[in-house]
């Protein structure tokens, strides 16, 4: 597996090997579309999905799945979300999802580490 991404935007998006789509994503490009265990979404339009038969659109991808997607052209950076669904619950919930962490001195830290108490998370981005 390359994980390596076209980022030229062909197609409208930045590419990513057929090959690495299912270990990069948990997604298989299957004839009945785009599956993952036993949910499928159908492909109606593969010439946008596929630009060339080496490569799939990763922002073609999102969309079908139903994820949001950014992509920094400058590094090649894509992040894709969690599903629509995902985000409605934690938001209806009031409930993070778990994670693990290192803190400051370098040791893994979770969340659930903490059920309980009263917790503050500060997150910041440098860009």
């Amino acid at each position: 597996m390359s994980n390596t991404i076209d980022t030229a935007l062909l197609a409208g998006g930045p590419l990513l090997p057929k090959a690495d789509l299912g270990p990069v994503l948990g997604w298989q490009l299957k004839p009945e579309g785009l599956c993952q265990g036993d949910i499928c979404v159908p492909v109606h339009d593969m010439a946008a999905l596929c630009p060339d038969d080496n490569t799939v659109d990763l922002l073609a991808v999102a969309g079908l799945v139903d994820r949001p997607a950014a992509v920094d052209e400058t590094t090649g950076l894509v992040a894709i979300g969690a599903p629509r669904a995902s985000r409605r619950s934690a938001i209806n919930d009031l409930q993070a999802p778990e994670f693990t962490l290192p803190d400051l001195d370098g040791s893994l830290a979770s969340l659930s580490d903490f059920a309980g108490k009263k917790k503050l998370l500060v997150a910041f981005s440098s860009w």
